[in-house]
């Protein structure tokens, strides 16, 4: 049952996961998206707001998993997601969510 949740919850994610953060490249304009800046983290290995959200409220947050990581976000719970950005890095995952 235990695995189960866990394959459901992976699944979830999936398509927003980057499997290694080393593979990708960004390149930054005005404003980038979500996953953008948490692979950004990622690759730095640094939780830190990127300045890119083109006004919108962002929250940013670390993990062991996926779903922490999103649960560790400022403002989760609180306010209706826009956009949701993770990747996982050396030390565990990184989130980035934009809200409404």
């Amino acid at each position: 049952m235990r695995s189960l949740l866990l394959f459901l919850a992976l699944s979830f994610f999936a398509a927003a996961v980057s499997s290694t953060a080393e593979a990708q490249t960004t390149t930054k304009s005005a404003s980038s998206t979500a996953q953008q800046d948490a692979e950004t983290m990622a690759r730095t290995g640094v939780l830190q707001h990127c300045g890119r959200a083109g006004g919108a409220v962002e929250g940013i947050g670390f993990g062991q998993s996926p779903d922490s990581a999103i649960k560790n976000c400022c403002y989760w719970g609180q306010r209706k997601p826009r956009e949701i950005g993770i990747c996982r890095g050396h030390r565990g995952w990184f989130a980035c969510v934009r809200y409404w």
